[in-house]
């Protein structure tokens, strides 16, 4: 799954900029999320709680830059109002969704495992939604040649997706405060 989520960002932001579209480059986002939180989830398993914590920072700040990136995006779209590619868009909409069709097949098995499971499988389901409002954008586009549906729908996906940095940078930073590392590895309150 994090090669799934990695590749995808990959083809998603890549597809996003040439094809000029703001909910490609929005829904990369979340892939990109996805492979980060996999990626480093994998990389801290049986670290100490500030490791973790540390890892989470690193994770939302991540978030957050690519968003700020997004959301200029939206505003040179904005200013110069270049329409997308409607074509590129939906084709990589398409392979976005069947890419996240696959993960939430793999995790549907292991959703009951445990909370952090489960939670992977929301979001996955969740992702299912984020590509289809990329294809209601592309259709939005192509019919009324304008930039606005891939404005609305870039917006809205790069809003939840910094709603989310912004929890996780308050959950690491409140972690990171409230424990100390004590001698020896063991974690204490501060």
């Amino acid at each position: 799954m994090l090669a799934i989520n990695a590749g995808m960002f990959v083809v998603e932001a890549a597809a996003g900029l040439v094809a000029r579209s703001a909910a490609l480059l929005g829904d990369s986002l979340d892939m990109l999320g996805d492979a980060l939180v996999y990626g480093v989830s994998l990389a801290v398993i049986g670290r100490s709680q500030r490791a973790r914590a540390g890892a989470a920072a690193l994770k939302g700040t991540a978030m957050l830059l690519f968003g700020v990136a997004v959301l200029a995006e939206v505003a040179y779209k904005l200013y110069t109002q270049r329409i997308p590619d409607a074509s590129l868009m939906s084709v990589t909409a398409a392979a976005a969704l069947a890419a996240n069709s696959i993960c939430l097949v793999l995790l549907t098995r292991h959703r009951a495992d445990d909370l952090n499971m489960r939670s992977a499988w929301i979001c996955s389901r969740n992702d299912l939604a984020a590509n289809v409002g990329v294809l209601l954008a592309a259709a939005g586009v192509y019919f009324t040649s304008t930039v606005w549906p891939d404005v609305v729908v870039g917006l809205l996906i790069t809003a939840l997706f910094l709603k989310s940095s912004f929890h996780v940078l308050r959950q690491a930073t409140s972690a990171l405060r409230i424990r100390n590392l004590a001698p020896g590895g063991a974690e204490r309150a501060a």
